[in-house]
């Protein structure tokens, strides 16, 4: 998909991987719809006139139809979609909170398959990209990250499975990075340890920008990790290694 003067909509747009997409996208061109619940800061971006942010809290669908209601508005139409809100929790798992559960899936799992489904409506005869960012965890979860995980896994799930009703598949994309170096992780716990290896949020958008441009449908911004992926089917234990190691580091 070639991306210049394309429409575009980004969440988790303050910080992080959100952040280093959309001074990647304004190089291109791009007018782009930035989203999050904090307040976005402009003077980080090389061109700002092609960036209006706005606030939603995703985790409520009326607000991801708001969203799309005035991003229309805004835009005219909407030509990719980047799913990237998320948060993580880092935690053990010692009683049931159906509240504490239910808020993470709401951000991670439907506020991305929502959108998803209604670029579907929106652009049933032209072609579009919804772009969501998933995690190496969704194939190799990692200790105390058990519901972060087990959101990412779901995520990858759904496309997997839901590609096949597609006219396009290529319409409907996933990206899995690694441990990226941003407060995300500080954000999920005061005491978490960013996971090795890991890589810069710059690195992740760049790479999502070349898989996006190539039609992939599944982006893995990390050579080491997809190396790691076709290792673990000729040996099996390397799953296993890699939480081992990351439990011990935890302790």
């Amino acid at each position: 998909m070639e991306l210049t003067r394309k429409k575009t909509i980004v969440t988790g747009a303050a910080s992080g991987i959100g952040q280093a997409l959309i001074a990647e996208l304004c190089k291109q061109d791009v007018q782009i719809v930035a989203v999050d619940v904090r307040p976005i800061d402009l003077s980080a971006f090389e061109h700002p006139e092609r960036i209006t942010p706005l606030a939603f809290d995703l985790s409520r669908p009326e607000q991801v139809d708001a969203l799309f209601e005035q991003a229309l508005g805004l835009l005219g139409r909407i030509d990719l979609f980047v799913a990237n809100a998320g948060f993580a929790y880092y935690e053990h798992l010692n009683h049931a909170d159906w509240e504490h559960m239910e808020r993470i899936f709401q951000v991670n799992v439907f506020s991305a398959i929502h959108a998803a489904l209604k670029m579907q409506e929106l652009n049933r005869h032209k072609p579009y990209r919804v772009v969501i960012t998933a995690s190496a965890m969704a194939y190799i979860p990692l200790p105390k990250y058990a519901l972060y995980s087990s959101t990412k896994a779901a995520l990858h799930a759904f496309a997997d499975s839901h590609r096949w009703q597609l006219s396009d598949p290529r319409s409907l994309v996933l990206v899995y990075p690694i441990a990226t170096r941003t407060a995300f992780f500080q954000q999920a716990s005061s005491k978490t340890p960013v996971p090795w290896p890991s890589q810069t949020p710059q690195e992740v958008a760049r790479a999502i920008l070349r898989g996006i441009e190539a039609d992939q449908t599944s982006i893995f911004p990390s050579d080491v990790f997809r190396v790691g992926l076709k290792l673990r089917a000729v040996l099996p234990f390397l799953h296993r290694l890699i939480q081992w190691r990351e439990q011990v580091r935890k302790k």
